[in-house]
């Protein structure tokens, strides 16, 4: 019997050694990133960057505050066609797993920097609309490289 589970555990050893064997990656995983693209409509970037700086700014300072989000940033760019955006949102968290309930985390913070409700929080991103439209977002990782 002490015969057949060494001769088990020696076959176990012997078939995961390829396992063990594997190189270990040359990058590991990094933050994550939300890249929001914006179509600023033609003479409204001031009005924009206004909300950006009264209303958006506050709002990121106080979630980084309250460790939902690792940074944020605005860039603009010169778009190349009519179809390419004017500026990018990108908010950054620490990694994947900060995604998990979000939503509420980033809603109650929200509400006390802003004093809106849910609906009239609706309601000023409906008005912003008269100055930008959100043309899309995307998920990016970043990868750090050992």
């Amino acid at each position: 019997m002490k015969l057949r589970t060494l001769c088990g555990i020696a076959l176990f050893a012997y078939a995961s050694s390829p396992l063990l064997a594997q190189e270990p990656r040359v990058y590991s995983e990094g933050a994550v990133s939300v890249v929001t693209t914006v179509n600023v409509h033609d003479g409204q970037l001031e009005s924009y960057m206004g909300y950006l700086s009264k209303t958006f700014k506050p709002d990121m300072e106080a979630q980084k505050k309250a460790g939902n989000v690792l940074a944020y940033a605005v860039y603009t760019t010169r778009a190349r066609t009519p179809d390419d955006p004017d500026l990018y949102l990108v908010v950054t968290y620490t990694n994947m797993a900060a995604f998990d309930g979000i939503d509420d985390r980033e809603e109650a913070v929200s509400q006390k920097v802003s004093g809106e409700s849910r609906a009239q929080a609706d309601l000023s991103f409906i008005a912003r609309g008269k100055m930008r439209e959100i043309m899309g977002s995307e998920v990016i990782r970043e990868v750090v490289l050992k």
